[in-house]
């Protein structure tokens, strides 16, 4: 399964009532970092997809989440839980770093 995009208006929906953890990337069309591991997290949306529900979020056309969230610089990482925030990674980092933050989290 391909990660999924959250907007601020089904936010709520697709991550806070989400049925298993969520990680909900927020990032933007001009982030380099961001870019670098975008093909990454397809990876662990697919393999992990049993697991976790891999989400993407464009701050710059949904401003809102990111306020809420307090998100400073990106790439940053939340990942939900039962409506919950339970952990955040701020910056681009490895597959192997990622997963194992994921793992550790869920």
């Amino acid at each position: 399964m391909a990660t999924v995009n959250v907007t601020d208006d089904n936010f709520d929906q697709e991550v806070l009532k989400s049925s298993k953890p969520i990680v909900v990337d927020f990032w933007a069309e001009w982030c380099g970092p961001c870019k670098q591991i975008a093909p990454t997290l397809e990876e662990i949306s697919e393999e992990m997809s049993d697991q976790v529900t891999i989400a993407k979020l464009n701050i710059d056309s949904e401003v809102n989440s990111g306020t809420k969230y307090g998100i400073r610089g990106i790439p940053t990482m939340l990942l939900f839980s039962g409506g919950e925030l339970k952990a955040t990674k701020v910056g681009a980092t490895t597959k192997s770093n990622i997963v194992a933050w994921i793992k550790e989290n869920i």
